[in-house]
């Protein structure tokens, strides 16, 4: 009980930070508005499903990947994250907190980009809805990881997308299949797998990543 209540004073702390600062949301919200709009002036007319799922993809995956470089940017600006790991609490609660606030800054911008993507391009149907949320979960999940690491270091904003990109090719594959194939069911499982597989490591690993 003590666990979830850390969790829910670091995530609400996160949130409280974005709704006074307005940082991380509205940059998000432009940048995929931003991709969406370009790719459809510049996706040829005709173009099949698969392409202009796969550049709902990258919009999608680049606004995450946004999102995640400003994860850690209050700690690293105040100095705080030294606090946050001194504190008596488990450590794996950071990881679980931020990650929390970040899904909730993606899943907001994509009430916006979802809908602006059916206007320009096709239908959103229950599977590519169903597949950005289990996708959501694994860039979440890792991408915080990956951003506590990359905080650590001087070449903080190349090493995350250096770091988080490869990572994030599996999760594409898998969303992009379960959107245009007919049975997305591996598709959707291959998601939750990864997803599970991933986030028991994170969660079992944040613990190091942080000590060093």
């Amino acid at each position: 009980m003590n666990y979830l209540a850390d969790v829910g004073a670091l995530a609400r702390k996160d949130l409280l930070l974005e709704l006074r600062a307005r940082d991380t949301l509205p940059a998000m919200l432009l940048f995929v508005v931003s991709a969406l709009v370009v790719f459809h002036f510049v996706l040829p007319a005709g173009s099949s499903d698969l392409a202009a799922t796969g550049l709902l993809w990258v919009a999608l995956l680049f606004t995450a990947l946004l999102g995640l470089s400003r994860a850690f940017a209050a700690e690293r600006e105040q100095g705080v994250i030294d606090g946050l790991v001194l504190a008596p609490s488990d450590r794996s609660a950071i990881w679980l907190a931020k990650s929390l606030a970040t899904l909730a800054f993606l899943a907001a911008a994509e009430v916006v980009a979802l809908p602006l993507y059916a206007l320009f391009f096709h239908h959103v149907g229950g599977a590519t809805v169903l597949a950005v949320a289990l996708a959501d979960l694994g860039i979440c999940a890792v991408g915080t990881f990956l951003g506590a690491i990359a905080v650590a270091t001087r070449a903080r904003d190349l090493i995350l997308p250096v770091l988080f990109l490869p990572l994030a090719i599996p999760i594409v594959v898998g969303a992009v299949g379960a959107s245009v194939v007919a049975s997305p069911g591996r598709y959707l499982g291959f998601l939750a797998l990864y997803d599970l597989l991933f986030a028991v490591v994170c969660w079992a690993s944040f613990e190091y990543v942080v000590s060093e």
